[in-house]
């Protein structure tokens, strides 16, 4: 199961930062769910992604943001 970290009300660039903070502390291959309201998020997440290697392997928007990330 994947851990959740929860960024909902807080603004760009906190999602990301606190996003990058938590994957740094997990194992390779552990997932993180991200929730976020802010829609630089939209921006921000998979930019994270694509800089430090982790795969994005979904973004929901509805009621919000939810990222599912896996740990490069």
């Amino acid at each position: 199961m994947p851990e959740i970290l929860d960024t909902t009300g807080l603004k760009c660039p906190l999602p990301a930062l606190k996003a990058q903070k938590r994957l740094d502390a997990l194992p390779p291959g552990a997932r993180l769910t991200v929730l976020a309201s802010d829609p630089m998020a939209k921006i921000d997440i998979p930019h994270l992604c694509q800089r430090e290697g982790h795969r994005l392997l979904e973004m929901v928007e509805q009621d919000g943001l939810r990222f599912e990330i896996e740990r490069a």
